[in-house]
């Protein structure tokens, strides 16, 4: 078990702003879960669990705390196929995308529109990851977690996580800060989807004159989809899709919006994107923080010193688009530190 001390957040997300945790610790195994929590309670301080840092913004007082990064690795099969249905299990720190593509090289639909998200397996549960009409919700089985409060690995089964639109126990209630999750099940199923696909998807396919659905056919779509608009936050600072879309509750709501010529999707779910580009937002820069050209839902750290300039870019965006469509943006990662 390798404890750092004083290791900067910026190093450790993808966003690249926030002050030093006191200590971080790379977790490589189940064992080690309750190991870590153990040196964090003898020390009397507060753990946070990290994957890929893709999904959380640092702040400058950096965090007075024990980090914990998800490093267990492996995936395979849980139940061999049986009626075109196989159960295929992930370890916590393998990539998401990996896993992705493992059952979709496999032959098997559920999880190929959640290509190239970036992140951990780890995460994809506490955020109910989605992408083009897909979640993780549709296909997961159970997750196995360490529970720091019965202070022993758990068995989740899937209605007992509470998912819904980037929601989920792990990330709302008193399950926060409760739950390493260590591994997770999932249920694919040997069939295609069947068009049409959402706008972007769609549309890369009809022009690439692309007919075959099989899951590998779509994952790769995706992939090209996501890469020609989504920059590679290893390469380029950002925390992929920024603000969450919004949903609307009512049939007036829906029918007002149309009437506005807001797209409206099934759902009656607002692409946020749409918003920021048609308040005029697209390609600014605000305290350093860039809208995105080619995706409007990203903001790109180019110069923001701290966590003070994201947040005056990001009040700034939702305040023009309250202004112009009445409709209030709320931030998708979520936040780490003092």
């Amino acid at each position: 078990m390798k404890i750092r001390e004083n290791v900067p957040i910026s190093e450790l997300t993808t966003m690249r702003l926030g002050g030093a945790a006191r200590y971080v610790i790379d977790i490589e195994s189940e064992d080690e879960v309750k190991k870590a929590w153990g040196f964090a309670a003898e020390k009397d301080l507060p753990v946070y669990i990290l994957g890929g840092g893709s999904n959380i913004i640092g702040r400058d007082g950096g965090f007075e705390g024990v980090i914990l990064v998800n490093k267990i690795k492996g995936m395979g099969i849980a139940v061999p196929e049986e009626n075109g249905m196989i159960d295929l299990y992930a370890n916590s720190g393998e990539l998401l995308d990996d896993f992705v593509t493992y059952g979709t090289q496999m032959g098997f639909s559920g999880m190929e529109s959640l290509s190239a998200i970036p992140g951990t397996v780890g995460a994809a549960p506490v955020q109910n990851v989605g992408a083009y009409g897909q979640d993780i919700s549709q296909t997961l089985i159970s997750v196995r977690a360490y529970d720091d409060l019965l202070e022993e690995i758990v068995d989740m089964p899937v209605y007992d996580l509470d998912l819904g639109y980037r929601h989920s126990i792990f990330n709302s209630g008193d399950g926060i800060g409760r739950y390493f999750i260590t591994q997770i099940t999932v249920r694919l199923e040997r069939k295609e989807l069947k068009p049409p696909f959402y706008n972007s998807l769609q549309k890369y396919l009809e022009d690439n004159n692309i007919t075959d659905y099989s899951p590998e056919s779509i994952r790769k779509a995706v992939r090209a989809v996501r890469e020609s608009k989504l920059p590679d936050p290893e390469e380029i600072a950002s925390s992929g899709s920024f603000f969450k879309n919004v949903y609307l509750k009512t049939p007036e709501e829906i029918e007002a919006a149309k009437g506005r010529g807001i797209p409206v999707w099934e759902g009656g779910k607002i692409p946020s994107g749409w918003l920021i580009e048609h308040a005029g937002l697209k390609g600014k820069v605000f305290h350093g923080m860039r809208v995105s050209d080619k995706a409007s839902l990203v903001l790109i750290n180019e110069s923001a010193r701290n966590y003070a300039d994201l947040a005056a870019a990001r009040n700034e965006i939702i305040a023009i688009v309250r202004e112009k469509f009445g409709y209030t943006l709320e931030q998708e990662p979520m936040e780490l530190g003092e």
